[in-house]
């Protein structure tokens, strides 16, 4: 792994609003957020504190987490609550994709990758515990995480992959060829083969020195960003090795408990053999939980679950 180097905050942008989840840069250099009120928001000229902005472009009455940008600027939007959308910032429509699975009512999605085909993949993070409660897979490591794969003009999901870890972020091989998924509750990255014999087959891609959140591929040859939202917690890897009775019980007593991020955050950009590129890291931040990163000209953006409002950090140089 490549020597980490410190994560340089410049600024912080106010959202008035709690938990920018995800982020995504669009090709004029906006990002692209959605927040704990169900607000789809586009946030202008974050580069300065002094002239940002923030527009409303959509409200999906439930909790946005990942958004994906399609080609005509429409946004495909993974909604905790209401399942899988298809969102429009020029009229505010939202409409929904896919809502339900082999019968089961489609909850807590939470990334989504779209292919010039149509083709949708998305992950859902856990069966057994909601968004309000995502600590308590992590505690029980309940292996519900799912990989789905929505066909055009199709209204129910095909499971791909079962048995993940907290399945969450999700991105695209620069050929096409292989989708990463982030495995929260393993500290890892995982490829799923698109293509070929091995199609449909998971495997090792990358282990991490944090719990990996959403992802973010920087163009077509760029890499790919993964946001930390913790550094590795061995107790926690510990506990995961017990019966499953000893976790369930230590689920319930977590998600009742107060909690707070840890003070360390960083982000790691791996090429697409899982090398790391660059590892950036910051202790004692006052910036907590970082669930997302992008990379807008010099800077990289974090978005937060926690936080209520967007970091904006200095970019290493290239490699």
């Amino acid at each position: 792994m490549d020597r980490s180097a410190a994560l340089v905050p410049l600024h912080y942008v106010s959202l008035r609003a709690r938990g920018p989840e995800d982020v995504v840069a669009d090709a004029h250099g906006r990002v692209l957020t959605g927040v704990a009120d169900g607000r789809i928001l586009r946030v202008h000229h974050l580069g300065d504190p002094l002239t940002a902005r923030t527009e409303v472009l959509a409200e999906t009455g439930g909790r946005p987490l990942g958004l994906e940008l399609l080609p005509d600027g429409d946004l495909v939007v993974c909604d905790a609550e209401r399942g899988l959308l298809r969102v429009s910032p020029h009229d505010k429509s939202v409409r929904v994709l896919a809502d339900t699975v082999a019968g089961e009512r489609l909850r807590f999605c939470s990334n989504a990758v779209a292919l010039p085909d149509g083709t949708v993949y998305f992950t859902v993070s856990s069966r057994r515990h909601p968004l309000d409660r995502w600590i308590g897979d992590i505690v029980e490591h309940t292996g519900t995480g799912r990989l789905l794969r929505l066909a055009p003009g199709e209204r129910e999901p095909e499971v791909l992959l079962e048995g993940l870890q907290f399945a969450n972020g999700l991105a695209l091989g620069a050929d096409g060829s292989f989708l990463v998924i982030s495995e929260t509750g393993s500290c890892r990255l995982t490829r799923c083969r698109l293509t070929g014999p091995r199609a449909g087959h998971a495997e090792p891609f990358a282990n991490l020195p944090g719990m990996p959140d959403n992802l973010w591929r920087e163009g077509p040859d760029g890499p790919l960003w993964v946001a930390l939202a913790s550094p590795r917690v061995p107790p926690l890897g510990l506990l995961h090795r017990t019966p499953p009775a000893v976790r369930r019980a230590a689920a319930r007593a977590t998600v009742h408990a107060p909690y707070r991020p840890s003070g360390t955050v960083g982000v790691v950009a791996v090429d697409d053999r899982g090398r790391t590129v660059h590892h950036l890291t910051r202790r004692h931040s006052g910036f907590r939980m970082v669930t997302s990163v992008c990379a807008v000209g010099d800077h990289l953006v974090l978005g937060s679950l926690w936080e209520s409002g967007l970091a904006v950090c200095a970019r290493p140089a290239a490699r």
